[in-house]
């Protein structure tokens, strides 16, 4: 099981959603003053930079529900590659995305302690996101290709981890790719969100990308994603008077 066989899964999983969705861009998360939240998304294969269709959805809905409580935005920079065809190319995309969310998530809890950070991402940004809380290597990925995991404390920041979409194990497994492993700081508050049909998250042997899988953005569930959130954000300030 090598790094190799990580483009070919993450090519199958985002190539339909890519090719629907239209993109969004967010804008960045800004330097002063600190936010009361900030979400850090990752976005699919093949969408323009910013945090594609189903990240913004996930704004509009984290927005309208915390209210007069602050967000900031940053969308993860990294090339959500589809050249499925230079494998070497694709999994270094996947490993930029991993250490640029790493970065500015270690950045916002250093200089920005009080806000509240949400991580998340789609198909593939689902995978950058979920490797991101990563406490080890995958087995047969080797360590020294990989940024650091995030130190413990970080965690405390991280409010909620969302993932659309996520590959199952199954499908993982008919690719002979690395097994993702949320990492037991933020497994008690990750939500990982499969629409019904969507034959990557669903477990179905062999599965395929369906439109099941480009239809995160409009089925509800970014709602869901974003009362589960907003519910592990500190509940906004009392009236005054």
């Amino acid at each position: 099981m090598t790094i190799r066989h990580l483009p070919r899964l993450l090519g199958a999983a985002a190539l339909t959603a890519g090719a629907i969705l239209t993109t969004t861009s967010a804008p960045a998360a800004s330097a002063e003053p600190c936010p009361d939240a900030e979400l850090v998304f990752a976005r699919g294969s093949g969408e323009a930079p910013g945090v594609g269709g189903v990240g913004q959805s996930y704004v509009d809905a984290l927005r309208a529900q915390l209210g007069a409580r602050s967000l900031d935005v940053y969308p993860v920079n990294y090339a959500a590659s589809t050249d499925f065809n230079n494998r070497e190319v694709f999994a270094q995309s996947v490993i930029d995305g991993v250490r640029d969310a790493g970065d500015h998530v270690r950045a916002t809890a250093a200089n920005c302690p009080a806000t509240k950070i949400v991580l998340g991402g789609y198909s593939q940004g689902a995978i950058v996101a979920g490797f991101v809380t990563s406490d080890r290597a995958p087995d047969g990925v080797p360590v020294a290709i990989l940024p650091q995991p995030l130190p413990a404390e970080v965690a405390n920041h991280v409010a909620a981890v969302t993932l659309f979409g996520n590959p199952s194990p199954e499908f993982l497994q008919q690719y002979d790719a690395p097994q993702l492993t949320i990492g037991a700081n933020y497994a008690p508050k990750t939500l990982q969100l499969c629409a019904q049909g969507d034959t990557i998250c669903d477990g179905t042997p062999g599965g395929q990308p369906t439109f099941a899988h480009a239809s995160y953005g409009f089925n509800g569930m970014t709602n869901e994603a974003a009362t589960y959130a907003v519910d592990r954000i500190a509940p906004a300030p009392a009236p005054v008077g």
